[in-house]
C-alpha cells in the first residue's frame, strides 16, 4: 500500500504540475511532507514512535498515539479494541523502561505524575507506580521481564505486525488501486510477451523443418519400381509364386534365343494359351489380368516348351503343376530375395536408381506399358533440376525474424534523436519542439520520465555508468545532466558563449568522462528548406570546438586541436573501452584520437561535403562513415585514408529528410542523430528509409548492399536509428519526422 500511495502522490505531482496548478501543488507537497501517517509506511511510523520515547517526548508520543487511535484505530471492529489497547499500555511501559534504564527517574516520576488519572483505575498498572523508587528494577521478578531486550523486540515486532495488518486489510480509495492493476497488468503482459516468443519460435523452428522435409522430398526421384515390387505388398502367396516363376521363366526364354521365338507368335492365337488352375481365386485372375504382356507370353511359351519335351505325354496343366510344386520348395528363399531386392531399390540414389532402370529397361525387353513407364521416369527426371535449384532458392532463409512491432507516439513533431541506454531497458527521445520522453517497452510501453525544454536542444547522449542520467545539448552554449528518475535538471554548465550550438555529446565507457562538440552559429537553420532548394547544404561549415569534460566534477579537462582548422565536428564515437574516439566534421575528415594521450592520432577527407555520422566496426579495426555525399564507406584505422568498401545510399538514407505535405508544404531535416546501427555481430546494418528502416547485409563482396529486410510501419522519413542487443532479441529503433518510433522486436536465425 505504501508503494501504491507514493506512486499515486507522483501521479498527482504530474497531473498538477500539469495543469498549471503550482498553488495546489506546494500545498500538497507540504502535506506529504507533514504527514503524520507517513505515506503509510510502517518502518516510519515505528520510527517515529521510537524517537519520541527515545527522547523523552511524552507529550509527543501521546499525541502522535492519539492521532494513529483515531485515524487509524477507531475504524477497528469492536474485537480488536483489546489489542489496541495491549499494545497502548506496551507502548507506555516501553518507555518507561527506557528512562529508568538511562537513569532519567525523574521522567518516570513525570510520566506517573501527568498520567495518574488515566492509569490509576487500571489495574495493570497497579504494581507500576513504584518503579521510581525501586532501587534495581531490573532484578524485581515483577519488572525484570521488561527490562529484557527479547521482550522489547518482541514488542516492536508486533506494532510492526499490527500495522502491516491494518493498512493490507482497511478499504482504500480506488486511485490506490491503479498501480496494483498496473502490476497485475505489467505481470499478465510479460507472461504473454514470454509466451509469444516461445510461440514465434516454435513457429519458426516448425517452418524451418517444414522446408526441410519439402527440399528432401524434392531432392528424391520418386522411382518407377517394376510391377512385381510395386505389387508386392498386396499380393498372396500365389500371385508371388506365379510372378517368381513368370519372371524365371522369362531369363530361360531370353537364355535360348531363336529356338523359342517361333513359339511366341503362336502362343498369341489363342486356344493354345493354358486356363487358370481351378484353385485361383477371382483375386487372382484379376491381378494376373492386370499383369505385362510379356510373362503371360512366356508364360504360354512355357507350356508348350513343357508339352514338347516331357517324354510321358503330360498336358499344359501337368507341366504347370509339376512347376508349381517345385517353386513351393523354394518360397522361403524368393521371398528373402525380392525382400532383399525391393531394399536395394528403395534405398538407391536419385542418379543411380535412374541408370539401374535404365539398365533394366534396355536388357529385358519391354511392351507398351513398360514403354509408359519409362516415358513417367524421363519426365521426372527431366523436371529434377528445376526442383532442385528452387529448393536452393527456399533454402536461403531471412537472417532475422520480426516477432512484433510496436509505435510510441507520445512525441508530436519531427524526432532528432532516440537511444538506447545501455542495459537495454529504456530509451531517451527528444523531439525539435526539445521535448524529452525517457521510456521503457518491456514488459509494457509505459513513460517514465517527460520534460520540455525551455531552450532548443540539438544533442542527446545515455551517461554509461549512471545510466539514469541524460547529457543534453542545447543551442544557447548549455549542456544539462538531466536525472530521469528524479526528473530534474542535476546541473547546467556552459560551454562557449561564442560556440552556442552544441551539435554532438559522446560518453566515454568509463563514465568517467565525456566529449562535447560545440559550435559557432549557421546561417541555415536545420528546418530551413530553402537552404536546400539553393544548393546550400554545408549548414555546419562554421568554427567549432572538441572539448573533453570530467562527468564527476563536470569541469572542462581539454580541448582538442583540429587541423588544419577548427570545425564544427558532427558527430562522435568511443570504441568499447574508450581509448580511441572517432568523430566527423562539417569539412569532410574523419579524424581518429588517441584518448590516453589526448591528441589526433590520423584524419583523412572521407567525403565531399560533411560527415553525418561515424561508428566503430565490430572488431575496431575498421570505422564506417556516412556523408553528405551519399556514401557508406568503411575505413582501415591502420592505415590512414585507406578504404575497405564503399557503397552509394540512397538520399533518404543520408538525409536531407523531407517531408512534403498538402498545398505544396514541405518540412525538411538535416540529419541529427545516428543514421545506421550494427547487430549484436557486426554483419548486419540499420539504415533510414522513407517507409522505415532497412537491413544491410555487411562485408559482402558484391559492389551493392544485399537488403535483408526491410521493417517499414512508418509514413514519413524516418531520421535516425539503433539497435540494442541487449536483451536476448535484438531490438530495433526507427524515429520518423511525423514523431512517430517504431520499435520492432526481431529473433535472428542462427546458422
Amino acid at each position: 500500500m505504501a508503494a501504491a500511495a507514493e506512486r499515486t502522490d507522483e501521479l498527482v505531482r504530474e497531473y498538477l504540475l500539469f495543469r498549471g496548478f503550482t498553488a495546489a501543488l506546494k500545498q500538497l507537497d507540504a502535506e506529504i511532507k507533514a504527514d503524520r501517517e507517513k505515506g503509510f509506511r510502517v518502518d516510519k511510523i515505528v520510527d517515529q514512535l521510537q524517537q519520541f520515547v527515545q527522547s523523552y517526548d511524552l507529550a509527543a508520543l501521546r499525541d502522535y498515539w492519539s492521532y494513529l487511535d483515531r485515524r487509524l484505530f477507531s475504524r477497528l471492529e469492536d474485537v480488536y479494541r483489546p489489542t489496541v489497547n495491549k499494545l497502548k499500555t506496551s507502548l507506555f511501559r516501553y518507555y518507561l523502561v527506557h528512562t529508568v534504564q538511562s537513569g532519567r527517574n525523574d521522567k518516570a516520576q513525570e510520566f506517573f505524575l501527568k498520567q495518574a488519572s488515566e492509569l490509576q483505575n487500571q489495574a495493570e498498572w497497579k504494581d507500576w507506580f513504584v518503579l521510581p523508587f525501586l532501587p534495581a528494577p531490573d532484578s524485581n521478578p515483577t519488572f525484570a521481564t521488561y527490562f529484557s531486550r527479547q521482550w522489547a523486540d518482541t514488542f516492536i515486532v508486533s506494532l510492526h505486525n499490527f500495522l502491516s495488518v491494518l493498512f493490507q486489510c482497511m478499504p482504500v480509495p480506488v486511485i490506490l488501486n491503479f498501480e496494483a492493476e498496473c502490476h497485475r497488468t505489467s505481470l499478465i503482459q510479460e507472461e504473454n510477451e514470454s509466451l509469444r516468443h516461445k510461440l514465434f519460435a516454435l513457429q519458426a523452428e516448425s517452418s524451418r523443418m517444414k522446408k526441410e522435409e519439402l527440399e528432401v522430398e524434392e531432392a528424391v526421384v520418386h522411382h518407377k519400381l517394376p510391377a512385381y515390387v510395386a505389387n508386392m505388398d498386396r499380393l498372396g502367396d500365389s500371385e508371388l509364386d506365379m510372378t517368381c516363376s513368370q519372371r524365371s521363366t522369362a531369363h530361360s526364354l531370353q537364355s535360348r534365343g531363336g529356338f523359342l521365338s517361333s513359339f511366341l507368335s503362336q502362343s498369341k492365337k489363342g486356344p493354345s494359351r493354358p486356363a487358370q488352375p481351378s484353385g485361383a481365386s477371382p483375386t487372382q485372375q484379376h491381378a494376373a489380368s492386370l499383369g505385362k504382356k510379356e510373362p503371360a507370353n512366356h508364360q504360354s511359351a512355357k507350356g508348350k516348351e513343357g508339352a514338347v519335351t516331357c517324354k510321358d505325354g503330360k498336358s499344359h496343366f501337368s507341366g504347370l503343376a509339376a512347376g508349381e510344386s517345385s517353386s513351393l520348395q523354394q518360397r522361403q528363399k524368393r521371398l528373402q530375395e525380392h525382400g532383399k531386392e525391393r531394399r536395394e531399390l528403395l534405398s538407391k540414389g536419385t542418379f543411380q536408381g535412374q541408370s539401374a532402370e535404365k539398365k533394366t529397361d534396355i536388357s529385358t525387353p519391354e511392351t507398351e506399358p513398360c514403354s509408359e513407364l519409362q516415358a513417367d521416369q524421363a519426365e521426372t527426371s527431366a523436371k529434377m533440376p528445376t526442383s532442385g535449384t528452387e529448393a536452393v532458392g527456399v533454402r536461403q532463409e531471412q537472417p532475422f525474424i520480426v516477432l512484433s512491432q510496436e509505435e510510441y507516439g507520445e512525441h508530436h513533431s519531427s524526432i532528432m534523436y532516440c537511444r538506447v541506454d545501455c542495459s537495454g531497458r529504456r530509451v531517451a527521445s527528444l523531439d525539435v519542439d526539445g521535448v524529452i520522453k525517457v521510456w521503457t517497452f518491456n514488459p509494457i510501453m509505459q513513460t517514465k520520465a517527460s520534460s520540455i525544454s525551455k531552450s532548443p536542444l540539438l544533442s542527446l547522449e545515455w551517461a554509461t555508468k549512471r545510466d539514469r542520467l541524460l547529457l543534453l545539448g542545447s543551442g544557447v552554449g548549455t549542456v544539462r545532466l538531466y536525472d530521469t528518475e528524479a526528473k530534474k535538471n542535476l546541473c547546467e554548465i556552459s560551454i562557449d558563449e561564442d560556440m552556442p550550438r552544441i551539435l554532438s555529446l559522446a560518453c566515454s565507457p568509463s563514465g568517467a568522462s565525456f566529449v562535447c562538440s560545440a559550435a559557432a552559429q549557421s546561417p541555415i537553420s536545420h528546418m530551413d528548406f530553402s537552404a536546400v532548394s539553393s544548393g546550400g547544404k554545408s549548414m555546419n561549415h562554421v568554427p567549432g570546438k572538441l572539448l573533453l569534460w570530467d562527468t564527476k566534477t563536470m569541469k572542462q579537462q581539454l580541448q582538442f586541436s583540429l587541423e588544419p582548422e577548427p570545425i564544427a565536428i558532427n558527430c562522435t564515437a568511443f570504441n568499447h573501452n574508450g581509448n580511441l574516439l572517432v568523430t566527423g566534421a562539417a569539412d569532410g575528415i574523419v579524424r581518429l584520437f588517441d584518448m590516453q594521450q589526448h591528441e589526433c592520432a590520423m584524419s583523412w577527407k572521407a567525403h565531399e561535403g560533411e560527415v553525418y555520422s561515424v561508428e566503430f566496426s565490430y572488431d575496431e579495426n575498421t570505422v564506417y562513415s556516412i556523408g553528405e555525399d551519399g556514401k557508406f564507406i568503411q575505413w582501415n584505422i591502420h592505415k590512414s585514408g585507406l578504404k575497405v568498401s564503399e557503397y552509394d545510399l540512397p538520399s533518404e538514407a543520408t538525409g536531407p529528410f523531407v517531408l512534403s505535405g498538402y498545398s505544396g508544404y514541405k518540412q525538411v531535416q538535416f540529419p541529427r542523430g545516428r543514421l545506421f546501427a550494427f547487430d549484436s555481430e557486426g554483419n548486419y546494418m540499420l539504415t533510414c528509409s522513407a517507409t522505415g528502416g532497412v537491413i544491410f547485409k555487411l562485408n559482402g563482396e558484391e559492389k551493392v548492399l544485399e537488403s535483408c529486410l526491410s521493417l517499414g510501419g512508418h509514413r514519413a522519413p524516418v531520421v535516425t536509428v539503433d539497435w540494442s542487443t541487449a536483451m536476448d532479441c535484438g531490438t530495433c529503433l526507427t524515429a520518423s519526422m511525423d514523431g512517430k518510433i517504431k520499435l520492432t522486436t526481431l529473433l535472428a536465425q542462427k546458422s
